[in-house]
């Protein structure tokens, strides 16, 4: 009796696919219970890749995190808020306000349940592990760098006053754009954000130079 034998085709893994699946859902994971209570069973289970291809890809779960970091969260960070600096026409106060304004507009009350995943880290892993803060540090530095330089591209065309100190403010903007999204995260309120988000208008207002005050009235 002839039995026709077919072979079916080999199923081909792409690791590159499957590191991102991992990358994407871990990112997912850890913004939502933090770190240290993420589950890798969960992880695992919900993009279907086995325990082996994911140590083959992060031999821990610390690598997995840091992954995060240089992967996922720091591109977003960039493309969000740094990317559109490094193209800022004469007018930086105005490509700041639309940066934020962008971001507020996108923001629905699930990200304020969940909050900045930069910041939520920071707080939770900084004390703790050192890799965790460099790399955390290191985006914030990027950012403030990006906020700097805008500002003084804009003292040279002068349409920001001279008398700033570029680097300060823009740790000063960071830092009020994370406590904004941290305080409405607790409050659970885009009333909050707003309304925070209207001081820091006035205050950018206040870095332009008396001529572009002028000719922006």
């Amino acid at each position: 009796m002839y039995v026709e034998k077919t072979l079916s085709n080999p199923v081909r893994r792409d690791p590159a696919k499957t590191r991102e699946k991992l990358l994407q859902r871990a990112f997912m994971e850890i913004h939502e219970h933090g770190f240290q209570a993420a589950s890798l069973d969960t992880i695992l289970k919900d993009t279907g890749v086995t325990k082996g291809a994911l140590y083959h890809h992060f031999p821990n779960k610390n690598a997995l995190g840091y992954a995060v970091i240089d992967e996922v969260i720091q591109p977003m960070v960039y493309q969000e808020w740094i990317a559109p600096l490094e193209e800022a026409s004469d007018d930086p106060v105005n490509t700041i306000k639309q940066v934020i304004h962008r971001a507020g507009d996108a923001m629905t009350l699930n990200d304020l349940k969940l909050g900045c995943p930069l910041n939520n880290l920071s707080q939770e892993m900084s004390p703790i592990d050192e890799q965790f803060r460099h790399r955390l540090d290191g985006i914030y530095d990027q950012w403030r760098k990006g906020i700097a330089m805008a500002l003084r591209n804009g003292i040279k065309t002068g349409s920001v006053r001279s008398d700033i100190q570029p680097d300060s403010v823009a740790t000063f903007l960071v830092a009020a754009l994370e406590g904004c999204i941290g305080m409405a995260k607790n409050a659970q309120s885009l009333t909050v954000l707003m309304q925070c988000g209207n001081e820091i208008f006035s205050y950018l207002e206040n870095l332009r130079s008396n001529t572009d005050k002028k000719e922006s009235a």
